[in-house]
């Protein structure tokens, strides 16, 4: 691996995460912040779905996704239901408060998105977003690799 281009991506990340940082704090869009529109968009996603499951998902603790998990239920956007193999659990689903919440921030987040890349040829954009969801994926391996 090249030693400059290495260099390169650490600094253009560091400076990435920094600038998404302030971009999110500074037009914010709705009453969601990052963690919760991306529980909303998991629970969405799967229609019904476990907190143990959402905590693996994230890498987070059952604790931490618990106390996120109930500010949106205490919000409205999402509602439990028993488990029907085990009554002391449950499953989260998103409510149609949640559904609308969520499409409203996503829609300004891609607004945003879309005005940052309106320069881009289509090409441009599709590889960036490959190069993306592989640098996540990476990301995600790595960190299962270092659980064991």
């Amino acid at each position: 691996m090249d030693q400059n281009s290495l260099e390169t991506i650490e600094l253009e990340i560091a400076i990435l995460y920094r600038r998404m940082t302030f971009l999110t704090a500074a037009k914010k869009n709705g009453n969601l912040d990052r963690s919760a529109y991306l529980l909303l968009h998991h629970i969405r996603s799967f229609g019904s779905i476990g907190v143990k499951a959402l905590a693996d998902e994230f890498q987070l603790d059952i604790s931490t996704v618990s106390r996120q998990t109930a500010a949106l239920e205490q919000k409205g956007y999402v509602k439990r239901t028993p488990d029907p193999e085990d009554r002391r659990a449950y499953f989260l689903e998103i409510t149609e408060l949640g559904t609308t919440e969520y499409l409203a921030y996503k829609l300004g987040r891609l607004n945003r998105i879309s005005e940052l890349l309106k320069d881009w040829s289509d090409e441009d954009t599709q590889q960036f977003g490959r190069y993306l969801e592989r640098f996540n994926q990476a990301l995600l391996d790595h960190s299962k690799l270092n659980e064991n």
